[in-house]
């Protein structure tokens, strides 16, 4: 199973979709705390053993296997049961909601997603949030319920929360205190400023930073990284998305982590070894152990 996927990304409009080149190894690992890996991209897709294989061999220990429907939740669930580098994360995608909602299905979907996260290997609700980009006002109300069903679901079971915040932060952060966040709360791919950081972390919630985080328009990013505590900040790549500079629209996958990792370094005044050593500990905190 934990080779056959189940989508695939478009190369249209892409100049080069081949997967680069490895970088420098780090020499304290790390982990991928949000990750796509059913989805193939480039011209020449790698397996899931090949993708972990690949990160490992750069220091990149683990990945969180994120979902979005209920085929990808299953399928993290399967790969994380078959492969020890692999911790699964399920939940119904907040631009899915309003179609499982339209077809009568949402509460149905999110039963299954109740099921999956019971298995062992399941150690976060996500993702799951708020997006105001992609869905439209007639979609939201569908939003909003599942994501306060995601919120009860992550309580339930006592594991983590990834939160996907697209142009809804206030909402979002409104949510979470009318509703009562989980335990641990994780923004995965981290896309408010400096100000909302300092929020986020006030309430002990975690910013997971992505590949974007070296874009150069991004420096509302980071503006956040510089204000988050070091015991708060989490590093993903959500693979194939999000490359970092200079590979900006190549393929992305867990292998490239030391790119943004390096960067996250320089921007904070760190020796690489110490943000290593952070990150790693940060991510066994908000997941648990992977083996």
């Amino acid at each position: 199973m934990a080779d056959t996927y189940v989508r695939e990304r478009s190369t249209e409009g892409r100049k080069n979709v081949r997967y680069p080149a490895a970088p420098e190894p780090l020499t304290i690992p790390v982990y991928d705390n949000h990750a796509h890996l059913e989805i193939t991209d480039g011209d020449d897709p790698l397996s899931l053993t090949e993708q972990l294989d690949r990160a490992q061999a750069v220091g990149i220990a683990g990945v969180v296997q994120a979902s979005g429907d209920i085929e990808s939740s299953r399928w993290a669930v399967d790969a994380a049961a078959s492969d020890a580098r692999v911790l699964a994360a399920v939940a119904i995608h907040p631009n899915d909601a309003p179609i499982y909602k339209a077809d009568g299905r949402l509460d149905d979907a999110i039963a299954v997603i109740d099921e999956l996260a019971a298995h062992p290997r399941t150690r976060a609700i996500g993702e799951t949030g708020l997006d105001y980009f992609r869905t439209d006002e007639p979609g939201r109300p569908a939003q909003h319920e599942s994501f306060e069903a995601h919120i009860a679901l992550a309580k339930k079971h006592g594991i983590a929360m990834q939160i996907h915040d697209r142009e809804a932060h206030d909402d979002v952060l409104e949510t979470l205190v009318r509703v009562g966040a989980p335990d641990t709360t994780v923004f995965h791919c981290f896309s408010g400023d400096d100000a909302m950081a300092r929020t986020a972390a006030d309430a002990g919630y975690y910013l997971s930073f992505a590949g974007n985080v070296t874009f150069k328009n991004a420096q509302n990013l980071r503006d956040a990284l510089q204000v988050t505590p070091l015991d708060r900040i989490l590093v993903e790549t959500d693979a194939p998305f999000l490359t970092p500079v200079p590979l900006r629209g190549r393929p992305n996958a867990p292998y490239l982590v030391p790119i943004t990792v390096r960067f996250m370094a320089a921007e904070l005044g760190l020796e690489v070894d110490e943000l290593c050593t952070q990150l790693a500990a940060n991510t066994l905190a908000v997941y648990g152990s992977f083996g």
